[in-house]
């Protein structure tokens, strides 16, 4: 399901002619990354225009604001205007045929837990011929299977989190005693029994909890236990999520890359990650659901003005309430097959939720 931006251009009314033929341009200037004239469009279209009546109906869309002409002898190109009705009004989604979705499917299923974000980023990547990206999950809305404890010096603990779908998390916390590696032991198999098929959040709330109750009582190693795993469980404010880029490779087939600038414009906004974060983040929203699709001023990060974005959560399930897990989608010029893009990345998405809730 494709979500229209909150810029929609669903007010403004087409008639068939006028439709058909920016459907036409559009899909041209897809494939041929330079302006569109009328003769090319007569071969397109699949109603019968001569080539004045496609001329007179190419001037009708740039006086919408649909078109535009780079060059006086130039054909016309669609606007950001025009893509967005496009999009929004005209697009017919891609249907993904039965073996590319076998292969993409098993990709994923084959991928070591620990990798399945770099899969499904080089997936994204080489299906599209774009720059595909994968956000990885929060930490807090992960659903935990097991914690273990080493001790590493005098004064340090590794602490190890395990996800239900098999993901590691490690952290380290300073904890000084001369208790031996039995003694942690122990206290991984208490918290243990608190943490199974519980999210950080809800682990924390029922250590905190404890914490009261053990007021009453007195047992050494539960509370020792209590206190180490809310160290360990803490929420840290350098910990936040990653961004997933497999290949950048794939930006250099695209004409528009070809640009220097362009060029160093998008790889600058993706190597700081936060700023595409944030543009990401604004994008989607937390809780709607579909593929969104933002490109020009729509993205408000002005490095990234040249490019289109589409992107979806993945990880959400109906009876989630924390939410979706991350993030996947991909970063390409504005200039792209969005009914393949939209289609590969809202499939992805479906199969990436599947694997981590296996």
């Amino acid at each position: 399901m494709l979500r229209q931006a909150s810029g929609s251009e669903a007010g403004l009314k087409l008639n068939a002619r006028q439709a058909v033929v920016l459907r036409a341009m559009v899909s041209a200037y897809v494939g041929e990354a330079s302006p569109i004239g009328s003769a090319t469009l007569s071969h397109l279209l699949p109603v019968n225009l001569s080539s004045a009546s496609i001329r007179t109906t190419l001037a009708e869309l740039t006086r919408l604001g649909l078109a535009e002409q780079p060059h006086p002898s130039a054909g016309r190109i669609p606007t950001e205007r025009g893509l967005r009705f496009f999009i929004d009004e005209l697009l017919d989604p891609t249907h993904l045929g039965a073996y590319e979705r076998r292969a993409i499917a098993s990709s994923v299923d084959a991928a070591e837990v620990d990798s399945v974000m770099q899969v499904a980023s080089q997936l994204l990547s080489e299906r599209t011929h774009q720059l595909g990206f994968v956000v990885t999950p929060r930490i807090d809305r992960i659903v935990l299977q097991h914690v273990s404890l080493v001790r590493l010096t005098t004064d340090r603990v590794l602490v190890v989190l395990v996800s239900q779908a098999g993901e590691t998390h490690r952290r380290l916390v300073d904890e000084a005693s001369d208790s031996d590696q039995a003694e942690l032991d122990r206290i991984a198999a208490m918290l243990n029994e608190r943490v199974v098929g519980r999210t950080l959040p809800e682990v924390r709330a029922v250590l905190a909890r404890e914490a009261r109750l053990l007021q009453r009582r007195a047992d050494r190693l539960l509370a020792r236990a209590i206190d180490l795993g809310a160290r360990a469980l803490a929420c840290e404010d350098g910990e936040a999520v990653d961004l997933v880029i497999e290949t950048r490779l794939a930006l250099l087939d695209q004409p528009e890359f070809r640009d220097p600038r362009r060029l160093r414009d998008v790889l600058a906004a993706v190597e700081t990650k936060e700023r595409l974060l944030e543009v990401i983040d604004r994008m989607l929203g937390e809780e709607e659901e579909g593929v969104s699709v933002a490109f020009g001023e729509e993205v408000d990060e002005p490095s990234l003005r040249c490019c289109a974005l589409v992107a979806t959560h993945y990880g959400r399930r109906e009876s989630d309430e924390q939410g979706p897990l991350g993030v996947l989608g991909v970063i390409g010029p504005s200039r792209m097959d969005y009914g393949r893009v939209i289609s590969l990345v809202e499939y992805l998405s479906q199969v990436m939720t599947e694997r981590l809730s296996a």
